[in-house]
């Protein structure tokens, strides 16, 4: 039979885990499809008993494994270490929170089988229950994020979707150390496919994603696949040209013609400080891509692995 691989990056989620593990294989045994299942657990450098409970499970379930980081190295490390270690003809990635219904697993197999499709992608089709400044915050990310970039960022698009093998090999062949995965799965290509659901509440537990993670994740998606904010510099630069002649001009008429005299100390500091405040401000978006290429030319690995029961 075919397997799937289904990885599950974990953060302090004492709580979820078994929860996660009791549900997700009381869900797919009542699946029509001829699949084996292997869990991939990988601990983000947990600080509670995740890793603890990760062992337990895994000592009796051999369908179960584990990998546990040194430290935290972020949800784009766990994932990229669960797809080196996925063996399956199939690989998912799903949230421990159960927010990523694995009801929706048969659906996806299905349609990946009879519709000639390399991925089955999740996106939820609304973000009830989620304070409203994130879903605003994330709606105008995804606006912001297709405007800028050639590659498609599908919005409320999870990272819950179903992949082939070849699918996964490709976005293995991608070493960058900066990953964006949401941009990352859009752009090695292949027939994709969406399956929206309603949004569903956590099962236990509390959501690791702070305002802060939030905003630099967004940062990173920009930044990884878009060089636009770039030509801003350019843009403001040709902008204040512009508005310093015309202001130029205007002094000009003025004295000219009214006899005006030409405003000193307060215009000065005004310009003074539009100038500065626009050199700072492109300054910060040149420094983000100059951050991002100091993190990619020391070729750090993305994670480091503390300890697995998966052999080589």
């Amino acid at each position: 039979m075919e397997l799937i691989s289904v990885i599950v990056p974990c953060l302090n989620e004492e709580e979820a885990i078994e929860i996660f593990y009791r549900t997700f294989f009381d869900t797919v045994e009542m699946f029509h499809i001829p699949v084996d299942y292997e869990l991939i657990f990988v601990d983000d450098g947990s600080t509670d008993a995740s890793l603890n409970l990760m062992r337990s499970i895994a000592k009796y379930d051999r369908r179960v494994h584990y990998i546990s980081f040194s430290r935290n190295f972020g949800k784009e490390g766990a994932m990229l270490a669960g797809l080196k270690a996925a063996r399956g003809d199939y690989v998912a990635i799903m949230d421990v929170d159960l927010q990523d219904p694995p009801r929706l697993i048969e659906q996806m197999y299905n349609k990946i089988k009879e519709g000639g499709y390399d991925c089955i992608a999740a996106k939820r089709s609304d973000r009830k229950g989620e304070p409203p400044l994130r879903s605003f915050m994330a709606d105008r990310f995804y606006s912001f994020v297709n405007k800028i970039s050639d590659t498609e960022i599908v919005r409320g698009a999870r990272d819950f979707r179903l992949m082939s093998r070849r699918m996964v090999n490709s976005v293995l062949e991608l070493g960058e150390y900066n990953r964006f995965s949401k941009g990352i799965f859009s752009w090695v290509g292949y027939n994709t496919a969406w399956i929206s659901y309603d949004n569903i509440e956590r099962s236990a537990g509390k959501t690791k994603w702070s305002l802060k993670k939030l905003i630099d994740y967004s940062l990173d998606g920009i930044v990884a696949f878009s060089t636009k904010p770039l030509a801003i510099a350019s843009v403001l630069g040709i902008a204040c040209l512009v508005v310093a002649l015309i202001f130029i001009l205007v002094i000009i008429v003025k004295t000219l013609i009214w006899g005006d005299p030409v405003a000193g100390y307060p215009s000065l500091i005004c310009v003074i400080l539009l100038i500065g405040g626009l050199e700072l401000f492109t300054i910060g978006i040149v420094g983000q891509y100059l951050a991002k290429l100091y993190l990619e030319v020391k070729n750090r690995p993305k994670y480091i692995t503390k300890e697995t029961d998966i052999r080589s």
